[in-house]
């Protein structure tokens, strides 16, 4: 029998649940669903914003690997043969054409037809791969997945680890070069928080399939370095690029990233046991949500970024996602009803400004301050994708179930 509390949650939690389950079956699924490219594998690389379809655009690995992880979750929860289909079909594509055979770990991109494109082999490109078969195999069973999930784990702990933590880009035969795939705002970064934060995720993953003391460890140090290294008590925020040893390069805030590990590392720590670390890193979770809501949420939607002082007021798809499940982690955490509010708000924004309601679409990139999408982005490419979005619609279900 269900407590009142309980009662309580689901009776407050019931409209945004009743909206993550609109979108992910009216919207989300099903586009993504027609994105499957039977001729030659995998899902299509492009979509612009007039909904126009590159069939032999490049395929990304990032944007394979988390259609693979959409569909493998999905499909746990939802059981419907089709959407196995879809997670078997990606999973083919990737286990055939996106892993190098001859220097291990995934390229950056492939043609079309699955030939290695972008031979970059990208740490945080491991990590989603490694993220997107651990989930495949608990969807599965299959013993291949998981093992190419730990060989990539071995990989990004003994080819991409320092005795700092983790650097990030390398050419096919794993020589360091020039980390041009995370750095942005004109800044070429040693380390990046976003890299460091998908790292933690996909071991969490990967944990959940084979709980052993190495993944723990490796998880523990990473928090670590979140402690030490990136997150900023005095300006209650993560900072985003570093030199080698931890220097910030850009006075720059992303209050999507913020809002995302947010909600993300503490849903890492509860695989792990309470400790002093995990509690001060619940409580930095915390601090940062606090912080985005006072500072970044406003017209009931979340700001881009913030560099040098001046913020930015686009609003993309991926941080209103993440900003609703930050809202709903910080109101669990805290019961202080303006938080669930503030993910209602986040909820109905992106219905109203960032779902695209023309036949065939799904979401754009995001929306200017103005409210109209943003026309010069496409709908999809190696990094717009059914992750943020999806992951935010089943994530919720998720938690309205369990208190069920």
């Amino acid at each position: 029998m269900r407590s009142e509390e309980d009662k309580k949650y689901n009776n407050e939690l019931g409209a945004v649940c009743g909206e993550a389950e609109y979108i992910l079956k009216k919207q989300i699924t099903p586009f993504w669903l027609k994105m499957k490219d039977d001729k030659c594998g995998g899902f299509y690389g492009r979509m612009n914003y007039d909904l126009f379809l590159y069939p032999v655009a490049d395929k990304g690995v990032i944007l394979q690997s988390r259609i693979l992880w959409f569909f493998s979750e999905l499909a746990m929860m939802s059981h419907e043969p089709k959407h196995k289909e879809a997670a078997d079909h990606a999973y083919s594509f990737i286990a055939d054409h996106c892993f190098d055979d001859e220097f291990g770990g995934v390229y950056w991109s492939v043609t079309h037809d699955g030939k290695p494109a972008d031979t970059t082999k990208h740490t945080y490109n491991q990590a989603f791969a490694l993220y997107a078969l651990s989930s495949y195999y608990r969807l599965t069973g299959n013993e291949d997945a998981l093992q190419a999930a730990k060989q990539l784990f071995d990989i990004i702990e003994n080819k991409c680890r320092d005795s700092g933590g983790y650097l990030e880009s390398f050419d096919r035969e794993w020589n360091l070069s020039v980390n041009d795939k995370l750095s942005e705002n004109n800044v070429i970064a040693d380390r990046t928080m976003n890299t460091l934060l998908h790292i933690f995720e996909g071991y969490a993953n990967l944990y959940r399939c084979c709980p052993v003391q190495w993944i723990h460890d490796a998880m523990i140090r990473i928090l670590e370095i979140f402690r030490k290294k990136v997150y900023a008590p005095d300006k209650q925020q993560l900072n985003v690029f570093f030199d080698l040893n931890y220097n910030e390069l850009i006075d720059l805030r992303s209050y999507g990233h913020d809002i995302e590990a947010s909600w993300l590392l503490d849903n890492g720590c509860s695989l792990l046991e309470g400790s002093e670390l995990t509690h001060y890193i619940s409580e930095m979770d915390k601090r940062l949500a606090e912080s985005i809501y006072e500072c970044a949420f406003r017209d009931r939607s979340v700001l881009n970024e913030c560099e040098r002082g001046i913020k930015n007021t686009d609003r993309i798809w991926w941080v209103q996602s993440e900003a609703v499940l930050g809202f709903i982690n910080l109101w669990e955490k805290t019961s202080d009803r303006c938080y669930l509010s503030a993910a209602e708000d986040v909820m109905r924004y992106i219905r109203r400004y960032i779902a695209d309601t023309r036949p065939g679409g799904e979401w754009y990139w995001g929306a200017h301050a103005n409210r109209r999408p943003m026309k010069e982005q496409d709908i999809v490419s190696e990094w717009k994708c059914p992750y943020h979005s999806g992951r935010m619609c089943l994530e919720i279900i998720k938690r309205s179930k369990a208190s069920a």
